[in-house]
């Protein structure tokens, strides 16, 4: 039972192929550059550096594989998207993240992170389609809670539903600054786990 006592880093790869041993299920964090990927896994397991963070967008070059309770693996996918990096690196992340996401046995699901405070973007849409062609169950956190008003939050969740054609119980508000909606992730975490 999953219950992110213990986390702690165990590898970069650019190679999807190039897995940790032992093999065990794994969930997926991708999103655009700068969406708060790194700033979500810290929030998650409670510790302010395990995943390292950037005001730059593009920080997240690699495949970062994180053991949890030794149950599982949370991975860190490079953002998609406009990204300070230069244009030779950008154009290698998108063959690595489909290889990873289309091939590999070990995934249970993605967590697809979109910036809470505007729509979803082309990007965003296109990814959550990409998704759903291939049958990955997926999750969309609307991040950066704490910066919307909460008279925003409904109308905001419902407008991301819609535009990225999602059930609503797929959907749900985080903030990595207070905390918010992490005991509703953790639980939906859980689900991801126990499905597959």
């Amino acid at each position: 039972m999953l219950e992110l006592r213990d986390a702690r880093f165990i590898q970069s790869s650019v190679d999807p192929r190039d897995r940790p041993s032992p093999g065990l299920p794994e969930i997926a964090f991708v999103g655009r550059s700068n969406v708060g990927k790194s700033s979500l896994l810290n929030a998650l397991v409670q510790r302010k550096r395990l995943a390292l963070t950037s005001r730059t967008p593009g920080k997240t070059q690699t495949i970062n594989y994180f053991l949890i309770d030794e149950e599982c693996y949370f991975v860190d996918l490079p953002g998609y998207g406009y990204a300070q990096v230069p244009e030779s690196i950008r154009r290698r992340w998108r063959p690595m993240i489909e290889k990873y996401l289309s091939d590999n046995p070990w995934l249970r699901g993605i967590v697809l992170l979109v910036d809470g405070r505007h729509p979803p973007t082309k990007l965003d849409r296109e990814m959550t389609r990409w998704l759903a062609d291939r049958g990955l169950p997926a999750l969309v956190v609307l991040t950066k809670a704490d910066r919307v008003t909460r008279s925003r939050r409904e109308p905001g969740i419902g407008e991301a539903v819609e535009m990225l054609g999602l059930d609503p119980e797929q959907a749900l508000w985080f903030s990595s600054r207070t905390g918010e909606g992490r005991d509703d992730l953790v639980e939906a975490l859980k689900d991801l786990l126990e499905e597959a």
